[in-house]
């Protein structure tokens, strides 16, 4: 298991730190871990997944209709 940074989390979404803060607080992002004192970090696979849900989202949201042949 990996674990992420602040940084390195901000490099991989392409969000501000402030962004990933609000969207833990709103429970749409995941959680961070207590790495000890005030540093924490994130479960790599977990970002991985949420990028991943975002991008089927985006691809279910944007499915060409399937529209029959005019008769």
């Amino acid at each position: 298991m990996r674990i992420l940074r602040l940084r390195d989390v901000i490099e991989k979404t392409g969000l501000a730190r402030s962004t990933i803060y609000k969207y833990v607080d709103e429970g749409c992002f995941p959680r961070p871990v207590s790495l000890g004192g005030r540093s924490v970090g994130w479960v790599d696979a977990e970002v991985h997944e949420w990028i991943a849900q975002k991008v089927q989202s985006r691809d279910i949201q944007h499915q060409p209709m399937n529209r029959s042949a005019p008769h």
